[in-house]
């Protein structure tokens, strides 16, 4: 028979080795089934470099070489940012290229840096900014051209300055942006007048072959957009692959005539909402 002193000897290994286990896996809650996780790591939270979400706006200074930029940055119930600067990454020539970066703990959750504000960075030029375009961070740029001073102008997806509507191959491509075209859309008919503009377009769907005589090379899908001229470059404002003018003259009635009156059907085969044909059924065998 043991002795109680080696008995308890033996209930203390079991009771250290429990503690173990359990801080290891966590503790079993009675009726849940369930395990609770082990705490989150500890220790200090990280602050990294980053760039800022968005670039809002460019203004000069007075003297012409202070550049103001307002940025987007994290923000959060304590410091979520250190160190925000602009640099120019290279000589002024007929650009200003400039990068902004800044520190930051948002990359961790525990950080509380969740939010979003603004921030305004400022650089001083080595020489005044004169007629200069700014890039900031390679892909946002501002003008001073056309600008109201002291701001700078922020150009758009069609660049600082875009193509005036028109009957125009740069005209059609702002419209095809403006509805989202696929990419590698390419333009199938244009019918346009200055003001008013019918586009049919289409894109591949079929893997890249060299073989046009193969369906499943030429396979495409396309569609039909009708537009007005805005200022701001041609408004979509109907879509429709039937004949004629009904699907755009239902939403303008003064989309004229002369340029939908003659239009044929998209083939069901360029157009993606056209219902595929339903299946005529199979004869039954005589008896």
């Amino acid at each position: 028979m043991r002795s109680r002193g080696t008995r308890g000897a033996v209930v203390a290994v079991f009771c250290a080795v429990a503690v173990l286990l359990l801080g290891a896996c966590g503790t079993q809650v009675a009726g849940q089934g369930g395990t609770i996780a082990p705490p989150t790591a500890t220790g200090p939270i990280p602050w990294t470099t980053a760039q800022p979400a968005a670039v809002t706006g460019a203004r000069l200074g007075d003297d012409h070489r202070t550049l103001l930029l307002d940025t987007q940055v994290p923000s959060g119930k304590h410091p979520c940012v250190r160190d925000l600067k602009a640099v120019l990454t290279d000589p002024m020539t007929d650009l200003a290229r400039v990068q902004i970066t800044f520190s930051s703990p948002s990359g961790d959750t525990r950080s509380g840096c969740n939010g979003e504000s603004t921030a305004t960075v400022r650089l001083e030029l080595p020489e005044p900014l004169g007629g200069r375009d700014v890039i900031v961070d390679d892909y946002v740029r501002f003008t001073v051209d056309g600008a109201k001073p002291p701001a700078l102008r922020l150009c758009g997806e069609l660049g600082c300055h875009p193509p005036a509507t028109g009957c125009t191959a740069a005209s059609y491509d702002q419209a095809l942006m403006a509805v989202d075209a696929p990419e590698h859309t390419y333009r199938d008919s244009e019918r346009c007048d200055g003001k008013w503009l019918v586009l049919d377009f289409s894109w591949r769907t079929g893997p890249a072959c060299d073989d046009t005589t193969d369906p499943a090379c030429s396979s495409r899908l396309g569609d039909r957009w009708f537009f007005r001229a805005e200022k701001s470059g041609w408004k979509p404002i109907a879509e429709g692959a039937a004949r004629g003018c009904q699907n755009v003259q239902r939403k303008e009635p003064a989309f004229p005539s002369s340029m939908c009156d003659a239009l044929a059907p998209l083939s069901p085969s360029l157009h993606p909402s056209y219902p595929p044909p339903s299946a005529s059924p199979t004869p039954t065998p005589a008896s």
